[in-house]
């Protein structure tokens, strides 16, 4: 079986790869949780936060394909099966039922939020074993920084 090379050491690809994988696992989870929230939203605001979690997920979707094409890259077989998100996501588990508009908006603060927080502490974590993955890491994270204040204004 042919299997990819990295070009990284064995002790900062152990690093790059946890850091690929939650990430990987967070940025699912937060698609999931995003579309779970859009089908049950209900209230005066439906509408405007129905869309806004459809650009949620759809940049979720986007960076969950850019972190596990570059794990593939550097040799790492990325984990996307529903088992692997369910036992390793950074959000909490998302209510059930339908949801009121305000405490959707606040579940997508709390989420984003949790996503957020991992991918600082990966932002940091791999600055020295690999910038490339590094940089992917603070596009991502700039990208949730400005889902997460729009929701907050939502619920200012």
């Amino acid at each position: 079986m042919y299997v990819v090379k990295s070009p990284l050491a064995d002790a900062d690809l152990k690093t790059v790869s946890e850091a690929l994988q939650g990430a990987l696992v967070d940025l699912v989870d937060l698609s999931l949780a995003g579309k779970q929230i859009h089908w049950n939203i209900v209230g005066p605001r439906f509408r405007s936060v129905h869309l806004q979690l459809d650009e949620v997920v759809a940049s979720a979707r986007t960076h969950s394909d850019t972190v596990a094409e570059r794990a593939s890259a550097l040799g790492i077989p990325p984990d996307g099966r529903a088992s692997t998100v369910a036992s390793g996501s950074g959000i909490k588990t998302t209510p059930s039922g339908w949801i009121k508009d305000g405490d959707a908006v606040g579940a997508m603060v709390d989420a984003l939020g949790a996503v957020i927080g991992r991918m600082r502490e990966r932002v940091r974590a791999t600055a020295e074993p690999d910038p490339v993955t590094q940089d992917i890491f603070i596009r991502i994270t700039a990208d949730l920084e400005k889902h997460h204040w729009m929701f907050q204004a939502e619920n200012a």
